[in-house]
């Protein structure tokens, strides 16, 4: 069990459809100075009136040799990023080990996850303030006479997706009451908007270089700040596609088994191939090092640290040797190549060997029953992922790459699959007549009563092949992933005792093929809802229904199908406009490589305090 400081965050009764006014109140006030403090910082640099920012820039500057308006932003958005992440996956362990908030100034968590958001919002805004002249051949016109790094465009687009997530989070649940899942939309944004900060970021980082003169670039590329940085942002990269991950990661997914061999594979194969194209020699390896290094610290500090769940995370090394042993044959200026045997062999061979390690190091390790269809999605999703890495390097290393029609066909049709891969997965239908007979032993007697419990599935064969039966208790200061062991024909019995008290949720859950369900063993009153309690009896039957009606028993039922479907549509839409500028900005970059390597003059401004001088775009 838990023994966290923080459990009084949850008990039962807290709000269920949004957040108190008052704390609406606050948290707005609070937004409304930091943006202002901001905007102050940003105007009084661009009018020279205040020099914070010029000096901050010229300081990084002077310790990397990369141009203030790309270095300062870099070193705030990684900051950010790892503030960012920490807060999450705190978040997701006290959401899991204690359920819901009193209120979301209540968490701990959510001031972490808020003030990193805010820094990468932070980052990206400083980049487009910080040039006084054009920047980079990239530049974007944004005034008469403000010309921002496309990076910083993107990077601040980024941000402000991920901060729009908490006000619409809060939106959401007033219409349709709490979604308990990593993946409920709002939370997509979240994530999802700080994951593709890092493409920013290599943007950014790509635009500060061809900035330089030659010389004084290749100077900078040696230094260890900049090889350091790189590595981080090739690891981040990583561990930000791996965030989509955590409901497994934790034991406790709400989607199909066969997600996570999918997940895994598209971290893999998008980060792992656009790092090694763009960094070259060991670019791959540097990036699961550093996440290894990132994700390890992260369950040390949430497990035995703060005393919540511990999440686990994939391994990776065999996918990026199998990215490194293909580069070392096939040149950078063959993406096209590189992808297809990349991904074909991480689909194939890294596949295994993440599959081996569910056995030693997963929650839920992935069992026999995933098969064919584990192998063929996650072949195909590799494959797929590996031709979207290989056009972000390409478009990265466009100075080296000379772009080709049949790589961003490859790349579009490749996006195409891997969202025909999740709507196809995203399919769960209940398997409808299913009940269990349940006999619970005591083990601890109440107040703190524990049982053990004997399960028969009726039909019996309604557990043949079944990827998972378990008994999940969670959201009680604690979290218990209990697989059952078979003892008869349909019958089965659990291997520890299962909290059945406070405000414990312990039950049945069976995934078979593509349905996912569930039967309560013991559900607290919850007033906020209002839902009664379900009670442990000694002995009782149950029917299975759909896993997330117990799951997300905080959800509205009554909801207009319109307003559903108005409201997913949103949030797509933005999360498709945010995809976009993502493209739109690496084309950019790439289709100025050429007047790049002419070394086209620019005009730059250098920070304040240092002279103004001439570089090569």
């Amino acid at each position: 069990m838990s023994t966290s400081a923080f459990t009084f965050i949850a008990r039962g009764s807290e709000p269920a459809g949004g957040a108190a006014t008052g704390e609406i109140a606050i948290a707005t006030a609070g937004a409304v100075v930091m943006t202002a403090l901001l905007l102050a910082l940003g105007i009084g640099h661009r009018t020279r009136r205040i020099g914070v920012l010029g000096r901050a820039a010229a300081a990084a500057e002077r310790a990397t040799g990369v141009p203030g308006w790309a270095s300062l932003p870099s070193l705030i958005a990684t900051l950010s990023l790892l503030i960012a992440l920490f807060g999450m996956y705190w978040d997701i362990s006290l959401h899991i080990d204690v359920g819901r908030d009193a209120g979301p100034l209540a968490n701990p968590a959510h001031y972490f996850i808020l003030g990193g958001l805010f820094g990468i919002f932070s980052a990206g805004f400083v980049a487009m303030v910080l040039p006084l002249e054009r920047p980079s051949a990239t530049a974007i016109s944004l005034a008469r006479d403000w010309q921002a790094p496309l990076g910083g465009v993107l990077v601040c687009a980024c941000g402000a997706f991920s901060l729009i997530g908490f006000p619409l989070d809060d939106v959401w649940h007033r219409l349709f009451g709490q979604d308990v899942t990593l993946w409920g939309p709002t939370h997509l944004m979240l994530i999802g908007g700080a994951a593709m900060t890092l493409l920013g970021l290599a943007v950014l980082l790509v635009e500060g270089l061809r900035a330089m003169p030659r010389a004084a670039g290749e100077e900078a590329k040696m230094h260890w700040t900049f090889r350091a940085r790189r590595v981080a942002l090739a690891g981040g990269l990583l561990i930000g596609l791996s965030t989509f991950q955590a409901e497994f990661d934790f034991g406790v997914p709400q989607f199909r088994f066969v997600f996570q061999p999918v997940l895994i594979m598209l971290a893999a194969s998008v980060a792992l191939v656009s790092m090694r194209i763009w960094l070259g020699r060991g670019g791959a390896l540097g990036a699961v090092a550093f996440f290894l290094v990132v994700r390890g610290l992260l369950a040390v500090v949430i497990g035995p640290v703060l005393g919540e769940s511990t999440p686990h995370f994939p391994l990776y090394l065999t996918s990026a040797a199998i990215v490194e042993l293909v580069a070392l044959r096939i040149p950078r200026e063959r993406p096209l190549a590189i992808g297809l045997w990349s991904g074909a062999l991480i689909g194939t061979v890294g596949l295994a060997a993440e599959w081996a390690w569910s056995q030693l190091a997963m929650p839920l390790p992935w069992p026999a029953e995933l098969l064919p269809e584990a192998a063929i999605l996650g072949f195909v999703t590799a494959v797929a992922g590996a031709l979207l890495g290989a056009w972000i390097g390409a478009r990265l290393t466009a100075e080296r790459i000379a772009p080709r029609r049949s790589l961003r066909v490859a790349a579009l049709a490749s996006a195409a699959v891997v969202a025909a891969v999740v709507g196809f997965g995203l399919q769960k239908p209940a398997n409808a007549g299913v009940s269990a007979l349940v006999t619970l032993e005591d083990v601890e007697p109440a107040p703190e009563r524990s049982v053990m419990a004997t399960v028969t599935v009726d039909p019996a064969e309604a557990v043949d092949g079944a990827e998972w039966l378990t008994i999940t208790a969670w959201q009680g200061d604690g979290l218990v992933v209990d697989r059952l062991e078979p003892i008869g024909r349909g019958a089965f019995r659990t291997t520890q005792p299962i909290p059945v008290h406070g405000n414990w949720k312990a039950l049945i859950r069976l995934h078979h093929g593509n349905s996912l369900t569930a039967a309560p063993v013991f559900l607290p009153e919850d007033r906020a809802i209002p839902a009664p309690e379900v009670p442990a009896d000694p002995r009782f039957a149950r029917e299975f229904v759909n896993d997330h009606t117990v799951l997300q028993r905080e959800q509205k039922a009554g909801a207009a199908g319109w307003l559903t479907v108005a409201a997913y549509g949103v949030v797509l839409a933005i999360a498709l406009g945010l995809l976009a500028l993502l493209a739109w900005g690496l084309h950019r970059l790439a289709l100025a490589a050429p007047a790049s390597s002419r070394r086209v003059r620019v005009a730059r401004r250098a920070p304040e305090g240092e002279p103004a001088r001439t570089r090569a775009a």
